[in-house]
């Protein structure tokens, strides 16, 4: 490879003595047990190339965050000739360090994974994880003790086929989480796409490479009504959401777009238009993608859309978007107009160019510096191996990038420290951020192809202020809050935070509520908008801490 003056700006841009943000720490903190399978070095057919997803849960409820990785898999694995690869399960140490426990967990998963969702379906008070999978999925539930038992036969939401980025949230107002799965593909590795075709038939700028999505048949989306009994429901055809075209589903969130105290649900699609479907309160949704602005760019194209960021970019108390998409394009910030409708602000607020080599995966929003302005994390990474062959301007391994928010208007892009963990080349796919360490600096995991796992450890130092909230709903509520805004006040700033599982490609982020505070040493108000309709003013509390919030009483001592 070319030295880092001479490649391409994917790969290259670092600068000496730029502040460090980041710092992998991955192999310090016992990840790189870990490595990541998918398919053969050449990623001949599409089910080798997207790559999988991370989540971030405490899984034994010891208030620390822990790793579960998922894993891909081969062609001879899915036609029985040779072991599938395995997820992971790291549990926190609280010293730094992670443990493999996916053998106790019983959650290695032993199919190709793509996409990881965390919530607490029973209510149970113990996070379970739906795992979407190219074949049947699984959904572990939590025992409670360590170990996790796949019961998605008999929930009836183990699926087929090719499903990709899950999200967990209650539609219908009964306190129980429902779920949604988009689908990608179909997908026979006995017959895979381009068999039969002449040589030459799927080209990329000129060059042969693997087919698809575009010309194959897209799996359907399913929502599943969870019953309450421990089964579901597929209502996707009665709730208008199944994805009748066939597009290709990757990322799905569940948020309140339009503030009317029900969640609506956005999907990311691949080279095909994203929905967002507006809740209708009766157990039906509308799909306004078009005339919300959230369905194609500004110029009016479908994008290759592979995750979603969720956040208040611009502070005016509305959540906003940004998606990402595929190299020779833009990723697409949508700003919401204040009633749930969407403006391309992307090339206004200065993120347009300076993403176009690149191709996004993962994406979430952050405040990695505690300012009160949330930033943009985003895990790039190629899906042609050859591109490193051409002089395009792109290459195969990416480095991740951060943008800062500078006042809600502009953000601008934080310079790649030479060596630091924004320096780092990866092909990057799945990325999930959180608070690993407790000390209120937000850090990020990536699932990166064919490697090991990067852990994102935030290492910037100043005297910035913070609080958290590890939100406790119920009874009418999720006992998780998944759903909940919390919104809060120092001075006359105001934040807003939702709490929400899925979004970032494949991915699950921290779900508690972070804030950065600046300066401000004292918080003002606290409101929270529960999924019941509650709404609640919290005494406001010391900052620099985590708190756990109970609904309808308020600050509680942490476990």
């Amino acid at each position: 490879m070319k030295d880092a003056k001479s490649r391409p700006i994917t790969a290259g841009g670092f600068v000496d003595g730029a502040p460090v943000v980041f710092v992998d720490i991955a192999k310090q903190a016992g990840l790189t047990k870990f490595k990541y399978k998918s398919g053969s070095p050449e990623k001949a057919t599409i089910i080798e190339t997207p790559g999988s997803g991370v989540a971030l849960l405490d899984y034994d409820n010891d208030g620390w965050l822990d790793i579960y990785v998922l894993n891909g898999s081969t062609i001879p694995a899915l036609l029985g000739k040779e072991p599938a690869p395995r997820a992971m399960l790291f549990h926190n140490n609280h010293d730094g360090t992670f443990t493999d426990v996916t053998d106790k967990a019983g959650v290695a998963n032993e199919r190709w994974g793509f996409g990881v969702a965390v919530g607490d379906y029973d209510n149970d008070g113990w996070p379970d994880i739906y795992v979407a999978n190219y074949g049947k999925n699984r959904l572990y539930r939590n025992n409670h003790d360590g170990t996790f038992t796949d019961v998605a036969e008999k929930a009836g939401v183990a699926l087929g086929g090719w499903s990709a980025g899950p999200t967990w949230g209650d539609y219908d107002h009964d306190g129980l989480l429902d779920l949604f799965v988009p689908g990608y593909v179909k997908y026979d590795p006995a017959h895979p796409p381009g068999e039969g075709l002449p040589p030459g038939a799927c080209q990329f700028r000129g060059i042969n490479v693997m087919c698809g999505p575009r010309g194959l048949k897209g799996e359907r989306d399913h929502l599943f009504h969870n019953n309450g009994d421990g089964t579901f429901t597929d209502v996707s055809e009665k709730a208008g959401v199944s994805d009748r075209p066939g597009y290709y589903g990757l990322a799905s969130v569940f948020v309140d777009v339009d503030d009317d105290g029900w969640i609506d649900l956005l999907v990311a699609n691949d080279s095909t238009p994203n929905y967002l479907y507006k809740n209708r309160h009766n157990g039906t949704f509308e799909d306004v993608s078009y005339l919300s602005g959230f369905a194609l760019s500004e110029d009016g194209r479908e994008q290759a859309s592979m995750g979603i960021a969720v956040g208040d970019f611009n502070r005016d108390g509305k959540v906003d978007f940004y998606v990402t998409s595929f190299s020779d394009d833009y990723n697409t910030l949508y700003m919401n107009d204040g009633d749930g409708n969407f403006t391309d602000k992307t090339y206004k607020t200065g993120l347009g160019d300076v993403t176009i080599p690149f191709l996004g995966w993962g994406t979430v929003a952050l405040d990695f510096d505690n300012d009160g302005l949330t930033d943009l994390f985003v895990a790039n990474g190629h899906v042609y191996p050859s591109v490193d062959q051409q002089d395009w301007g792109t290459t195969w391994l990416q480095r991740p990038q951060l943008f800062r928010n500078l006042d809600g208007k502009k953000f601008v892009e934080v310079p790649p420290a030479t060596e630091s963990g924004l320096a780092e080349l990866l092909a990057g796919r799945g990325a999930a951020v959180g608070d690993l360490f407790n000390d209120g600096r937000m850090d990020v995991v990536i699932n990166v192809m064919d490697s090991s796992p990067a852990l994102m450890r935030n290492v910037v130092k100043n005297d910035n202020h913070w609080v958290a909230f590890h939100l406790i709903g119920g009874p009418k509520s999720p006992r998780d809050a998944i759903g909940a805004k919390v919104f809060l006040t120092t001075g006359s700033i105001r934040q807003r935070a939702d709490v929400f599982s899925g979004g970032s490609y494949g991915s699950n982020s921290d779900q508690r509520p972070h804030f950065g505070l600046g300066k401000s040493d004292k918080i003002d108000k606290i409101e929270i908008h529960w999924p019941s309709g509650l709404k609640q003013e919290v005494a406001p509390p010391a900052v620099d801490h985590i708190y756990t919030v109970v609904e309808g009483k308020g600050i509680v001592p942490s476990p």
